[in-house]
């Protein structure tokens, strides 16, 4: 299985998620949450635990790699993200397929998922790189071949955001899943492509200024 690893970039560092930041995150999730209408973010201690918990059991499976987001301008945990539900498509395919097959070195693809943010680093960028971050680990460490990113189909500030990173929209699963409000929630799903990812990091190093354009 991966390594954990910390992602540094210019305004954002990814730390590996770990009980030592609950307090830090609780902090995050309980400035305004009326901003998390679509996404299931832990309310209070308890909860957090249970969620950082969850996270680090099913990373020790190697089935995800979850981080804490600090935002380097203000020295704040300001949210959480994972990669999440890596498969491994190397060496002797297990039968019958699931969880407690082989796990390789590094996995073959993997989504980007449970993404939050604290209401004040919202729309700041930090997203964006995060993004960024985990999309070149996956990309030009690993080598995945996709990369699943999907959103409540209800959620168009959410949507609009994959769509910004240069994603494929592949369509919308109906009745996918349990939604954050407790409805039946129809999913968006969008890709990216080990063939795509020159592109989409042409983009996003220009929109975040590691880049210039040409002239």
């Amino acid at each position: 299985m991966p390594a954990l690893v910390t992602l540094s970039g210019r305004s954002v560092r990814l730390e590996p998620l770990s009980l030592a930041v609950v307090d830090d995150l609780v902090a995050a999730a309980s400035e305004d949450r009326s901003t998390y209408a679509f996404t299931r973010v832990p309310q209070g201690r308890d909860e957090m635990v249970s969620y950082v918990e969850a996270a680090m059991a099913e990373q020790a499976e190697g089935r995800t790699m979850p981080f804490a987001i600090r935002w380097l301008d203000t020295d704040r945990l300001v949210g959480a993200t994972r990669l999440m539900n890596l498969e491994y498509w190397q060496g002797p395919m297990p039968w019958p397929p699931g969880i407690h097959g082989a796990v390789g070195d590094v996995p073959s693809v993997a989504d980007i998922g449970y993404t939050w943010l604290a209401a004040s680093a919202q729309g700041t960028g930090v997203n964006r790189e995060s993004k960024y971050l985990m999309l070149s680990l996956a990309f030009e460490t690993w080598n995945v071949h996709r990369i699943t990113l999907k959103a409540d189909v209800r959620n168009e500030r959410s949507r609009a955001a994959i769509g910004a990173l240069g994603a494929h929209f592949d369509g919308v699963r109906r009745a996918e899943s349990r939604g954050a409000d407790d409805t039946v929630r129809d999913t968006a799903f969008y890709s990216i492509l080990r063939a795509e990812w020159p592109a989409v990091r042409e983009r996003l190093e220009l929109r975040l200024g590691l880049v210039e354009a040409a002239a």
